[in-house]
């Protein structure tokens, strides 16, 4: 009896260590395999200006969606771009609230092909900081990117998606 209340007991334990552990296995298991979009973060003074390829183009396609429950609008101010890895460029998003109230919302960005997100570099990004609109307010939002030479000559497009997610509690 007292076995079996042991190993009952035990059960719990096991599925929180396991629920504790999906976590970091889950970032493991992305790095490994290239899932998950995440993109890099660089500092513009670590960029090589001279160290574009010029010999290749990439086109670059931008994304832009609100999460269910964010009362804002939300888009590219160019929906496509062709650039030569290594060189630095700027995209333009712009957000604006459709609601009469102050919102506050986080942009989680997302890079497709997988295999292309470690190559993809922002230097600067309106996702690297919460959001904060008053009622019916608009602002236009830099991104500044860099695509590394180091990438695969077997991508020849990269999508970079965005979402925003509500922060506002209730």
């Amino acid at each position: 009896m007292r076995v079996s209340a042991l190993k009952l007991a035990m059960i719990p334990v096991l599925m929180f260590g396991f629920g504790f552990a999906l976590v970091p296995l889950y970032d493991v298991f992305c790095d490994i395999t290239g899932l998950n979009g995440k993109t890099g973060r660089i500092e513009a003074s670590d960029i090589d200006a001279t160290q574009v390829d010029t010999s290749r183009t990439i086109e670059v396609r931008f994304l832009a969606n609100t999460n269910t429950g964010l009362p804002w609008s939300f888009e590219p101010l160019v929906k496509k771009m062709s650039i030569h890895p290594g060189e630095v460029y700027e995209a333009v998003f712009r957000v604006r609230s459709t609601s009469d109230k102050a919102t506050l919302g986080q942009a989680v960005p997302s890079v497709s092909p997988g295999l292309a997100a470690q190559h993809f570099n922002k230097t600067e990004c309106f996702c690297f900081t919460q959001q904060e609109l008053a009622g019916f307010e608009s602002r236009d939002m830099p991104l500044r990117f860099v695509v590394g030479r180091d990438i695969s000559d077997k991508i020849e497009q990269i999508t970079l998606s965005y979402t925003f997610f509500s922060l506002d509690q209730g």
